[in-house]
């Protein structure tokens, strides 16, 4: 039976590791990233992985740091025949990377050498790619930067939130390990370097990259509120109230507006002028401090005049 230590903190590993609890390996030990403060109310909180690995009752690790030398003592304690990574969020050095007699293996949600980093599937989206997926590489001390191993794609449709689509990656990701996990342990899987020619990188978000610029085409932000979904979620501002946009959908006919301007507010639409003289359609839409509502409800307790303009940021 295969000695697997496993590392991964958000629900985008939790199917992985589920996939192999549910092996003929053995999950010796699962090593997590610390409680971290989560919601309102900043509580320390356990990752979704320590969850499952409690529960399965497999002993959890979670150092602050991983060339720390008692917990490299006690990986090398464990005679670990793998090591496998999924979504981790810290680069896994090489005085670890040796102990596994077999090495180690990351999951990586990109087709690489595509979209390295930390925000894989939110650039994917972010860039209205109809097509992504998921990476199984040979880890070495670097990013993403491992030969490859095998590789799986993913349409990505266009209604598909980064939500949406970190979920079906995560299934498919579990998979792909699962049906390799013999040729890796043997040595059967052609390691294939990556072309680093044609590298892209996929940096993390931050809070402002969800704030909507109206002088962009409504293509573009469409698929800014979809990749900014669930975190940091797309917003704007009209009358000095932060509204956070869920749904839209890009309207075929041209707009006469200028970028940001509000044309129509009949019935159940909101329909917004966009750069390029593009139109869009919000669908879904949250006033700040309030719930998500879809637009016929925000219409009926939030009068909109044609004519009002949503802010853009301010070009520095």
């Amino acid at each position: 039976m295969v000695r697997i230590a496993f590392f991964g903190t958000p629900e985008f590993a939790v199917p992985t590791l589920s996939a192999l609890i549910e092996s003929p390996c053995e999950v010796v030990t699962v090593i997590t990233q610390p409680d971290r403060p989560r919601g309102r109310g900043q509580r320390p909180s356990a990752s979704p992985i320590k969850i499952l690995a409690l529960r399965k009752h497999i002993p959890v690790l979670a150092p602050e740091a991983l060339n720390d030398s008692v917990f490299l003592n006690q990986m090398r304690a464990l005679q670990l025949e793998l090591g496998v990574v999924v979504a981790y969020g810290k680069l896994v050095p090489d005085n670890l990377l040796e102990i596994p007699t077999c090495g180690f293996v990351n999951l990586h949600a990109s087709l690489l050498p595509a979209y390295r980093g930390a925000a894989p599937i939110q650039r994917a989206v972010l860039d209205g790619n109809q097509v992504t997926g998921v990476t199984l590489i040979r880890m070495d001390s670097k990013l993403d930067s491992g030969p490859i191993l095998a590789q799986a794609q993913q349409s990505i449709r266009p209604t598909d939130t980064a939500s949406d689509l970190a979920s079906a990656l995560a299934h498919l990701g579990a998979s792909l390990l699962r049906d390799n996990l013999s040729n890796i342990m043997s040595g059967n899987l052609v390691e294939a370097p990556q072309d680093n020619t044609v590298v892209t990188y996929a940096p993390r978000l931050t809070k402002n990259d969800g704030r909507i610029d109206w002088n962009s085409d409504a293509p573009t932000i469409h698929n800014q509120v979809r990749a900014m979904h669930p975190w940091p979620q797309a917003f704007t501002y009209l009358g000095g109230i932060r509204y956070a946009i869920y749904r839209t959908a890009v309207i075929a006919h041209p707009s006469k507006g200028r970028p940001g301007e509000i044309l129509e507010t009949g019935g159940s639409r909101l329909v917004v002028a966009a750069g390029g003289k593009t139109t869009l359609e919000i669908l879904e839409i949250q006033p700040s401090g309030r719930r998500v509502m879809e637009i016929q409800s925000f219409l009926a307790g939030h009068p909109v005049t044609p004519g009002s303009v949503f802010e853009s940021p301010t070009k520095t």
